[in-house]
């Protein structure tokens, strides 16, 4: 067994421990392998470990890899901050993005996404607890911002993604009782399925509060390269 199949097992085995101290099913949280700046050949060997989940923050980098691992089924999930010039591309390339916080960011993701291709999911990123240094909706904006994204057609709005603080635990809770709140106002309320909170650090806490999908970076490939200039 190589170091990255051992990592991932140990990853998989923490959130099976996470989800059996809360009382879930084992199966109720999905692992986004954050490979931002992880080179081309590790996420293939990671591939190989049975991983087919991956996140990217970069674009440019990002489509580097999409086009050199385009023989492997992969499911691309872009996590970084969405911006107008970007949306095009992720349309076109990805099959989620999580840094949904606009509406004019959705209409333009819905607008340039092809309708030979599946629906683009994406998940509306809040800052859940105020924070001046992260982008994201304010909680008040949500259900409105749900409203309105979950009439365009090339989309499936499938939940929330947050960046808590560090040791802010209580965010966890906040967010997933914002989830709750706002799943019974959705027009598609079998779509909404997705809380994408925890990281390597926070992953035990954030599926206690009920996260469905962990975003996992340093535990899976370790300490992370530099992203070069």
């Amino acid at each position: 067994m190589n170091m990255l199949q051992q990592s991932r097992n140990q990853v998989l085995a923490q959130i099976q421990s996470a989800c059996a101290l809360a009382g879930r099913e084992p199966d109720s949280v999905q692992l986004l392998a954050v490979s931002k700046t992880q080179p081309s050949p590790v996420l293939a060997e990671m591939y190989q470990a049975g991983q087919r989940a991956f996140g990217e923050n970069y674009l440019q980098e990002a489509l580097e890899k999409i086009t050199a691992l385009k023989d492997l089924d992969i499911e691309w999930h872009f996590i970084g901050h969405v911006q107008r010039n970007k949306t095009k591309h992720l349309a076109e390339n990805f099959a989620w993005v999580h840094g949904v916080d606009r509406l004019i960011i959705a209409e333009r993701l819905s607008n340039q996404r092809s309708d030979s291709q599946a629906a683009l999911n994406i998940c509306l990123q809040v800052n859940i607890d105020g924070q001046d240094s992260k982008d994201g909706c304010q909680p008040e904006e949500v259900a409105d911002l749900v409203a309105q994204i979950s009439q365009l057609p090339n989309l499936r709005l499938r939940g929330l993604m947050v960046i808590p603080a560090p040791e802010n635990t209580q965010a966890f809770a906040d967010a997933k009782a914002l989830f709750e709140e706002v799943k019974s106002q959705h027009a598609k309320p079998e779509d909404w399925d997705t809380l994408s909170m925890g990281m390597s650090a926070d992953m035990t806490e954030a599926i206690a509060a009920g996260s469905t999908m962990v975003r996992v970076g340093t535990a899976l490939f370790g300490a992370r390269p530099k992203k070069a200039d």
